[in-house]
């Protein structure tokens, strides 16, 4: 026989290895506790067809309370009254002051040195001269023609009485014999004749007044037209010399020393210090609901001074509307022009309704449906909104108080109707 080893061979005993138990149990549990953790949120996933991470949401609260509706905006401090002169007529400048020099109502700016409206000015003033010497001949030409008419007038009476006395000689004459019928007819010829003329010479007389009082009315009527021509010639030459309007300060100077301008050329502008507006750029949604009267609050340098709106630009440029607030009782010492200066306007205040911190879902969905978030999700919910501020909203239906709504970042959500919120 062939020996193998099998006489070597020693049975050994099982050893006892209790750490391992250990492992393979907690290897279990670990397993248990991932998928308790796991499976939910998966069957929450596949419920609500997306998940986001909640720290790129923001999220407030509905509660109840005050709702102040405001506009507030950066202004600058302008004048109420700042007119920009303008020429008149060309011409050249001569300056009588200076950017920032204070001057009061009716004290000369400039002149406008203008040698063709000065002479036009001597050629009307020689017209008007030569139509007033024109009316005076007319007038005395009338007071001739009038004396001429009323002698003709009495010379036609004197024939007339003449023929009268004539007649009644002859008919005495005739009635003693002295005299033949013919001569009575013929006296009695010579008065129809006289009263002719008389008549003619009447109504002569009153044609000759009718037709100089018109001949005169013209040359009066010609006369007084060109006065008017000269005055307004004076006009222009008068407005040569540019007086400030107001009292105030001499703003931007357009033009400068010996300058030759044409008409209506901008010359410079005259600022009225006394009263400062503040004025403010205001977003075309919020200005249709500015009226002028509305109470304010203007800021600046530490300091708070009441306004009210006086007046609302009708004109939208870029989106903005442009307002113009004044100071509500004693106006503020040392402001200057192009101060920034910060305001508040009032629009509404409301108690005790039920708001929202405003977000982006207010112009994502345009405030018909927010995100309510519950139990780890987020869900679509259809809601009414009211009255709106910078900071907060109303709501009128389908929220309530206490509900964590998404504010700001719902656009990750697509639409969705449900979407899970990953801590």
């Amino acid at each position: 026989m062939i020996r193998d080893t099998s006489g070597q061979d020693q049975p050994l005993a099982h050893a006892h290895r209790p750490g391992r138990r250990w492992l393979w149990g907690g290897l279990a549990l670990g397993l248990v506790a991932l998928l308790a953790w796991a499976v939910p949120n998966w069957l929450r996933g596949l419920s609500g067809g997306t998940s986001v991470s909640l720290s790129r949401l923001s999220v407030a609260a509905v509660e109840v309370g005050p709702l102040v509706r405001d506009v507030a905006a950066e202004g600058k401090v302008v004048a109420a009254v700042s007119p920009t002169l303008y020429a008149a007529n060309a011409g050249s400048i001569s300056l009588l002051a200076k950017a920032g020099d204070s001057v009061k109502r009716g004290q000369p700016l400039l002149r406008i040195a203008s040698p063709e409206l000065q002479a036009k000015a001597a050629q009307e003033r020689s017209n008007a001269d030569a139509l007033h010497s024109d009316w005076l001949r007319a007038q005395a030409d009338v007071r001739q023609q009038h004396a001429q008419a009323e002698s003709a007038l009495a010379l036609a009476r004197i024939e007339q009485q003449t023929a009268v006395n004539e007649l009644a000689r002859q008919t005495r004459a005739f009635e003693a014999g002295a005299t033949a019928q013919a001569q009575v007819d013929q006296a009695r010829d010579a008065l129809a004749r006289a009263e002719v003329a008389l008549k003619q010479a009447q109504q002569l007389l009153g044609l000759k007044d009718e037709a100089t009082r018109f001949e005169l009315q013209a040359k009066r009527q010609a006369f007084e037209r060109q006065q008017l021509v000269v005055a307004d010639m004076t006009r222009q030459l008068g407005e040569l010399e540019v007086r400030s309007p107001v009292d105030g300060q001499v703003g931007q100077l357009f033009v400068s020393e010996r300058e030759s301008v044409a008409k209506d050329a901008k010359l410079l502008t005259v600022i009225d210090l006394s009263a400062l507006e503040v004025q403010v750029q205001v977003a075309e949604s919020y200005a249709r609901e500015l009226q002028t009267g509305m109470p304010g609050e203007i800021s600046g340098n530490g300091q708070r001074w009441p306004g009210r709106v006086s007046s609302v630009s009708p004109e939208v440029v870029a989106n903005e509307v442009a307002a113009r607030l004044r100071f509500d009782g004693a106006q503020p010492e040392q402001l200057r022009q192009n101060q920034r200066l910060s305001v508040r306007v009032l629009l509404d205040q409301r108690d005790k309704v039920l708001k929202l911190a405003r977000g982006a879902f207010v112009d994502e969905s345009g405030g018909r449906f927010a995100y309510v978030v519950r139990d780890g999700q987020a869900e679509r919910r259809a809601i009414r909104l009211g009255a709106q501020s910078l900071s907060a909203v109303e709501v009128l239906d389908g929220l309530k108080a206490g509900d964590q709504v998404v504010i700001s970042g719902a656009e990750q959500f697509k639409g969705a109707e449900r979407v899970t919120l990953i801590p």
